[in-house]
């Protein structure tokens, strides 16, 4: 089946990875005290958007877990849109995502960096602080009368989920405790809560996890559309690798040689013949480029022809982002 670019936030899929300059000095990770300038100087002069109000804080926090504090720019091997912040024992990298065709007043997400792609660990970097100081507060019990103590509320992902915001693994999780406990309509219903547009819109994971939840009641041709539409979102949101969806969503590999012949010269020029403008054309290849490179994690085998495709699609500012290193 073929599949077009999907639309991200109202514009088309590919709109939401723009075109590049090209700096390419060798990247490296270099580490920073948390009251560092770096990182807010980056996202204002690099990534070309509005800081985090409390970003700082969330590096004092992240700093104080034990975790590394990164350069902004050491992003070799990375999802391109990320802004590393810090990097924990495992290696595991928390970041911000850079959404390249936000709506005007959006914050940046808090992610983790996988090979793939990325995680969702927040909508934004207040509600990451949020959590962590929940979690912290009932792990060491630094206060008896916390908000949490003092909510009555009878878990942590419910607490998370009414007072903190809403985050994709905490839903996760209390749909399986809903399984555990034989409750597969509160299960279904949550499931399909996590899918709702309005709660994380960009991402494809929600429904990835709603088509697991299908499976499991048996209701496989609903589980087969849920699958479908996450491959519809960037294929680097779905929060696990592309086959483990394909498979779900019953395709074999010919969305993916559907997608290599989009990227070829001929493929190009059949848009154009189709009445496409070039700018569209060149952004819907960076999308797709984008894709490709999450199944196997070769982002930076892509970087310079997708820079390329941003830099005719006319967004310069992501452009340059992209393809900053340090």
């Amino acid at each position: 089946m073929k599949v077009g670019g999907g639309v991200v936030f109202g514009v088309p899929r590919a709109a939401a990875f723009p075109t590049v300059l090209f700096s390419r000095r060798r990247p490296s990770v270099q580490c920073y005290s948390s009251s560092s300038p770096d990182h807010v100087s980056f996202i204002k002069d690099v990534a070309v958007t509005q800081p985090p109000e409390h970003l700082n804080h969330l590096l004092k926090m992240l700093q104080v877990r034990g975790d590394q504090i990164v350069s902004p720019g050491a992003k070799q091997g990375l999802l391109p849109l990320v802004i590393p912040l810090s990097k924990n024992n495992s290696g595991s990298v928390t970041a911000l995502l850079r959404w390249p065709t936000a709506p005007s007043g959006m914050e940046m997400p808090v992610v983790e960096v996988c090979k793939y792609g990325v995680w969702l660990l927040a909508k934004n970097v207040d509600q990451y602080i949020h959590r962590i100081l929940v979690e912290e507060d009932i792990k060491k019990k630094l206060y008896k009368k916390g908000d949490f103590a003092a909510s009555q509320i009878s878990s942590i992902e419910i607490y998370l989920l009414k007072k903190a915001g809403l985050f994709p693994d905490v839903l996760e999780r209390k749909v399986r405790q809903h399984f555990d406990k034989g409750d597969q309509v509160s299960a279904l219903i949550t499931g399909e809560f996590y899918t709702k547009k309005e709660h994380f819109p960009g991402f494809g994971r929600p429904f990835v996890f709603n088509a697991e939840v299908l499976l499991k009641v048996g209701r496989n041709a609903e589980a087969k559309d849920s699958a479908r539409v996450a491959l519809k979102s960037p294929w680097w949101t779905l929060g696990c690798e592309y086959q483990e969806v394909a498979n779900m969503a019953q395709w074999e590999d010919e969305q993916i040689e559907y997608i290599k012949e989009k990227v070829t010269e001929e493929g190009r020029q059949e848009d154009l013949k189709k009445g496409k403008e070039p700018a569209q054309v060149a952004l819907d290849e960076a999308a797709f480029l984008l894709d490709l490179a999450s199944v196997e994690g070769t982002w930076d085998d892509c970087l310079l022809r997708i820079a390329e495709c941003y830099k005719v699609g006319g967004l310069h500012d992501i452009a340059k982002f992209l393809v900053y290193r340090d």
